[in-house]
């Protein structure tokens, strides 16, 4: 049995938090929200996210982050991409020789453009082994028990090899990767691609627009990857394409809808306040774009999503400036 303090209890550290606790290993899920936090001692459930299901004995309610990693053999972190910086340096003073750290978090540092891996090792030294969750997985979908694939990737193969033990069960399945940098890619890519999707949808466009957008997703998505070192089996496996197809495919994503949003109309602050949690192709576009520009690399979706995003594009203008791009070999 090993114990965890997971940071982080919107739906996806909530999730994550039952999978473990399900594993028999020993939970302490962690939110600075006062009211938030009492209400799940109270209730023994998160119903802000997940209302359906019931807390164990062994995942307990605590804002005492000091003492929980204390008590903690690895800290689990679960926050959008945006807060995971600040994160590493409010724990960083709590941390010990023994801690590992994993996080199950998205994207890129959106203040340096850089790999969350890279923020963590600047942050926390090498002291530390490091790793990813990632990959297709509702947070609803995991808390509920139902079958899942994920990925787990660090340059530590034991520890990764450890991460995989206590998240594996009978439907939670975890395989192991050591392209870092490939498996972040994902993350940080597929949430606008998402947007674009669902933009797409909402301006009336169909089975056939959804189909040419994903696949030259997954192109822009290669060719980002490749230019920074990521291996193609890595960007064409789960924590890439697999990603990439559920959160495009699927109305649980909120940068899905958000784009469904924008293509029905609404304005950009209306899209964010309907969808009411954190989108984080948002946050993402703006800084894909800026290192796609800093490396040379033509990606065209993320153009446009940008252009809409930040420069006042019409959605339906956005969609024929991409059908109107000269043609090309594939």
């Amino acid at each position: 049995m090993s114990t965890f303090t997971v940071i982080g209890a919107g739906a996806w550290g909530t999730a994550l938090a039952l999978v473990l606790a399900k594993n028999k290993h020993e939970v302490f899920l962690y939110t600075q929200e006062k009211i938030h936090a009492d209400e799940m001692e109270k209730t023994r459930a998160n119903f802000k996210y997940i209302p359906s299901i019931l807390f164990p004995k062994n995942l307990k309610i605590s804002r005492d982050l000091d003492q929980n990693i204390n008590n903690s053999d690895t800290i689990l972190i679960a926050v959008p991409s945006h807060a995971f910086k600040q994160v590493l340096i409010k724990i960083q003073q709590y941390l010990k020789p023994h801690h590992g750290v994993i996080w199950a978090t998205k994207g890129l540092d959106p203040e340096t453009g850089e790999f969350l891996n890279n923020t963590a090792q600047k942050i926390l030294s090498h002291d530390h082994p490091l790793a990813i969750l990632t990959g297709p997985s509702f947070a609803k979908e995991v808390a509920a028990g139902q079958p899942t694939a994920v990925v787990i990737a660090s340059e530590d193969l034991n520890f990764a090899k450890k991460m995989q033990e206590v998240f594996q069960d009978q439907f939670f399945r975890a395989y192991l990767c050591e392209d870092f940098i490939g498996a972040q890619i994902g993350g940080a890519v597929k949430n606008i691609m998402a947007i674009a999707v669902g933009l797409a949808d909402g301006l009336g466009f169909g089975s056939n627009t959804k189909a040419a957008l994903i696949t030259r997703a997954l192109a822009e998505m290669t060719r980002l990857g490749l230019a920074l070192g990521a291996k193609r089996e890595t960007l064409s496996g789960l924590s890439g394409l697999g990603d990439l197809i559920l959160t495009c495919s699927d109305n649980q994503s909120r940068n899905r809808k958000f784009g469904y949003l924008l293509g029905q109309g609404k304005n950009i602050q209306q899209g964010l306040e309907e969808v009411s949690q954190i989108v984080e192709g948002y946050e993402n576009c703006k800084t894909v774009f800026n290192l796609s520009k800093k490396l040379g690399i033509d990606m065209p979706i993320t153009t446009q999503m940008y252009q809409v995003l930040y420069q006042g594009l019409n959605p339906k203008d956005a969609v024929i400036n991409l059908l109107s791009r000269s043609v090309s070999f594939e």
